[in-house]
Parts: C-alpha cells; structure tokens; sequence
C-alpha cells in the first residue's frame, strides 16, 4: 500500500473555499482499532454543507499542479459570517463509508478481511482509522457499495417509526417522500402496517411510490394539494410529519392541514385549536431560506429540527445493534439505494460533477470510491 489520499474542505481568510486532495500515512491500528480501506462513500445531503458550506460551485475551478489537486470556489460576501467559526481550518468530510478491514489490532485481529460499514465523518478518503466497535460487519455476498448507506437513511427511518410510536401518534406524513429515505421509510409502514402520507412533486415521483405500493400519494404541485393533504390526513389520523425541505411554508401547510382535519367534528368554539397534538420535525434543509409558520392551528403544537444520533442515543445499544442487524441483513431489499453514478475523489471535487449532485434531486445518489484512479 502506498499512501492515503483525502479530501479535505477549508474556508479561506479571501473567501473562498478549497476542496484539496493531500495524501498523508496510512494510519497504524491500536490494540481495539481497525484501519478501513474505504471502497465506498456515499454523498448525503447531510454531507454537502461541511464539504462546500456557503460556496458558489458555479465559479469553482479545479486547479491540478502534478500529483496536488483541489478545487477553488468564492463565497458570496454575505455567507461569510456564518462561516466564520470554520475559517482557516482543513476538516476532514465523508458521514459513511463502507470497505475492507486490511489491518486489525491484537484483541481484535479476527476482524481482518471482513467488509464493514461504518460512519467517521471522515469517510472520503482511501484508508481509515477506527475503533473496532464501531464497525457493522456485513453479510458474505454484500457489496461495499450496497453496504455503503447503511447508517443515515436506513437508521433515519427507522428512527422516524420507533419516534412515532414513542410518542403515540397513529400515522405520520413525509415530504419528498420518492428519495432512497423515503422509499425505505414506505418499505417499513407497508411491513408494519403503518399508514404513511407521501408527499410528492412530479409524476413521475408518484409512480416510484406507487408501484412499491404507497396508498397515499399526493403531489405538492397539485391545485387542490391543501385538500387532499388534509383529507389524507383524515383519513389516517396523522399528526407527526417528518419534513425534509426545510424551508418556507411546508411546515406551516402540514399544521394547517392537521388542525382542519383533527377539527372536522369539533363543534363550538376552540380558542386554543384542536385537542390533537401535531408534531413537525424539520429533519432536512433541502430548501434555503427561512420556515414560516402561521396562527392558524391553535396552541397544541409544535415544530422542530430532528437530528439522527441524540435520537440513536436515546434508544440505547441494545436497540441500536439490532435496528443494525436488520440494515444488514435487508441492504439488498428494504434499505437498498439506487446509485446514480460512482466519482473518484478527484471526480468529486471537479465543479462539473458537484453540479450534478449539489442539487440533491429525488431519489438521485452519488458514491465516491476512493481507490478510483485519479
């Protein structure tokens, strides 16, 4: 083995943010570690912010000297202060990975040759570092790219259903629900009985959720969306939504919806609304800008972020190692991705293919393999 290239993000004093590939040592294991190669990472939505933060990618330009790459892109004057905290530092990007343990400390050298799946926010590199504990082994016949996604949306919707359950609603409504999320989240309300509310924007989106058998479908782009979102609602009795946009009015429009639907049989006057309590949490930004929320919902309330790992945390080890064991055993069915197309790290940070998966358009997934030839 030679040595370990990386990508690593930095926010300049000039304004700019710098996409570089360095090549450092491959790291040595201690006693309970193991070292990775990664074969496999997979670009989340939750990935882009740390990799290009504010960054205007349309005027990027990928500046090659020899064997040192990176990518040059400005930050708008006014995106600048909220970067400030990153400003001069180079850190390591990649949520997810998955490859092949090619060295294992002494206490845990039966590890070595296995493919594992494993999150360390530093997964967009060739060889990784970690304890051998935070490792999920996969089984024989899996691949690392099908391995690849197996913490944030496999475990994202799991953690949606043991949310709802935990917190008594009945029913729940997702937005843009046709994503690789969405699609495993519609999986297991099928498996499980579950009424789920998927909304949507395109026909096309429609059709993915109705061929796997999605009941509620609802397209956003629709002129009577408000109405059917409600009578879906009615229907089902939702009151939690996970929503992944993030931005304007949705949440204010899922409210909405549950407070006329939760309130069809009220009758006299309810100052404070419903009785229902209606749940949205805001788990995605997929949009920019600012949530707006209304008056038009009464007090029994309330809307939300919605982050993985405090909830993971919640729900103990016990229940982590099992909702693990079940994404391991359903990679290839219920928490399969569909790839889009495989970058190289050098490929990744070219300003033509960032403007292929910046926009994080449904049910699109890019996976960076680091050992790709540059």
């Amino acid at each position: 083995m030679s040595g370990n290239r990386q990508i690593l993000s930095t926010v300049t004093e000039a304004g700019e943010t710098v996409l570089s590939i360095v090549e450092n040592d491959i790291p040595t294991p201690g006693a309970d570690e193991v070292v990775v190669r990664i074969e496999a990472s997979p670009i989340n939505p939750s990935d882009m912010f740390p990799l290009l933060g504010f960054a205007d990618y349309s005027k990027g330009k990928l500046v090659s000297e020899g064997n040192a790459h990176k990518m040059v892109a400005p930050v708008p004057e006014g995106m600048m202060a909220p970067m400030k905290a990153r400003i001069g530092q180079s850190l390591p990007v990649g949520n997810e990975g998955a490859g092949t343990i090619v060295a294992a400390g002494d206490n845990v050298k039966q590890m070595e040759g296995k493919l594992v799946s494993l999150v360390t926010g530093a997964s967009y590199q060739q060889f990784v570092k970690v304890p051998a504990a935070m490792c999920l082994v996969h089984n024989e016949g899996t691949t690392a790219t099908e391995a690849a996604s197996s913490f944030v949306n496999p475990l994202t919707a799991l953690c949606f259903i043991e949310t709802m359950k935990a917190e008594g609603h009945k029913a729940m409504v997702h937005t843009a629900a046709a994503s690789n999320l969405g699609q495993m989240l519609l999986k297991l309300c099928l498996q499980d009985n579950i009424d789920l509310v998927c909304v949507i924007r395109s026909d096309e989106q429609a059709k993915i959720l109705q061929d796997l058998g999605a009941k509620y479908v609802i397209n956003s782009k629709d002129a009577d969306f408000t109405a059917q979102l409600e009578d879906a609602i009615a229907a089902t009795q939702a009151s939690l939504a996970f929503d992944a946009i993030g931005a304007g009015d949705m949440a204010d429009t899922l409210l909405a919806a549950m407070e006329r639907a939760f309130s069809r049989s009220a009758s006299g006057l309810n100052t404070y609304g419903s009785d229902q309590f209606k749940q949205v949490y805001v788990y995605g930004r997929l949009g920019m800008g600012q949530i707006t929320l209304g008056q038009s919902y009464g007090m029994h309330w309330a809307c939300g972020g919605y982050l993985l790992t405090p909830n993971l945390q919640k729900m103990g080890p016990e229940k982590l190692g099992a909702m693990q064991a079940r994404v391991a055993d359903e990679i290839k069915t219920t928490f399969a991705s569909h790839i889009t197309d495989t970058l190289s790290l050098l490929e990744a940070i070219d300003p033509a293919n960032i403007a292929r998966y910046m926009p994080k358009k449904t049910g699109e997934k890019y996976v960076i393999q680091p050992q790709k030839d540059l």
